[in-house]
């Protein structure tokens, strides 16, 4: 049973690792076909160059916060939970909308500064592209990881492990043409996923701040008081948050049988906000329009979407 939880509960760390992952390898792929088709091939040395730096100093990055957490007890090991899995949040959510704005024109945009560095003989620039672009991944997924490695740090070392051996088999079938992955589905329905697992962990991040002021003795009054309580009496049950369900759930979607209050409000504002973006972005010829499978203000369905003034 402890095996299947785990399982399930490496599913969050899993998406996150596989889909930056890939990303990276998409964008340098696109740098290093472009690099072939331009006959640059000698340059992907820098590519490569930059790539491996940021990679390098991604781990390092995860190494140093994982050291940090290690050593910290009480309640400054709450605040730095609570802390990670907020930042992770907001950093994750961002992205998400970034990608969803940019993702048309990303190829193009990379392809523009390949020829601006080659026409300036800056090869370097080369490095420093490919750099950025994977450094802006590494840092992500290693927020997101760190975070949720607070929770449960058995289960994201085995999505991480998963995540990138899955992303090295499919990227060899992708570059080898035996296989082909429908890249904007997949960003689509991770996307969807994402944020989810984001909306989770922004609720847990609350609830150690929460626990962080009351072992300092700030009382948090009704907002740190319990909203309601659905979990079962029996520990052992299912749906308890400590059983075999509820613990799965717990991890990936931040459930919680009895939340404080302010753990409630933000959960609901997280959700709130979300919507009134996606609502914003509801018109004919916005890009997270075709980026989730709707353009021109028609829906995959085939219905109109007409926008509420």
């Amino acid at each position: 049973m402890a095996l299947i939880e785990s399982v399930f509960s490496s599913s969050g760390p899993f998406i996150i690792t596989f889909r930056e992952a890939l990303e990276a390898t998409l964008i340098v792929g696109i740098i290093a076909a472009y690099l072939d088709k331009t006959g640059r091939a000698p340059l992907k040395k820098y590519l490569w160059l930059g790539s491996g730096a940021a990679l390098l100093l991604s781990v390092v990055l995860g190494l140093m916060l994982a050291a940090i957490y290690g050593g910290l007890s009480g309640p400054a090991e709450k605040l730095f939970e609570g802390t990670a899995s907020v930042t992770a949040t907001a950093v994750l959510t961002y992205m998400i909308f970034w990608m969803a704005k940019h993702s048309h024109k990303i190829k193009e945009e990379l392809q523009n500064k390949v020829n601006i560095a080659v026409t300036r003989g800056d090869m370097l620039g080369i490095a420093m592209l490919s750099f950025v672009v994977i450094i802006r991944e590494g840092i992500e997924t290693v927020l997101f990881l760190v975070a949720l490695a607070t929770i449960d740090a058995t289960a994201t070392m085995l999505g991480l492990v998963l995540g990138i051996a899955s992303v090295l088999v499919i990227s060899y079938l992708m570059f080898r043409g035996f296989y082909r992955l429908n890249i904007k589905k997949f960003f689509q329905y991770t996307s969807i996923l994402l944020l989810v697992f984001a909306a989770g962990l922004l609720g847990y991040g609350i609830h150690e701040y929460i626990e962080a002021a009351e072992a300092y003795g700030i009382d948090a009054g009704f907002l740190g008081s319990q909203a309601f309580n659905i979990n079962p009496a029996d520990t052992a049950h299912p749906l308890h948050e400590k059983g075999a369900i509820g613990s799965i759930l717990k991890t990936l979607f931040g459930y919680d049988g009895n939340p404080e209050w302010l753990r409630v409000f933000t959960y609901l504002g997280y959700w709130i906000i979300i919507g009134a973006f996606l609502l914003r972005t509801y018109k004919p010829g916005h890009p997270f329009l075709r980026y989730i499978g709707m353009q021109n203000g028609t829906s995959a369905s085939g219905k109109t979407i007409v926008k509420k003034r």
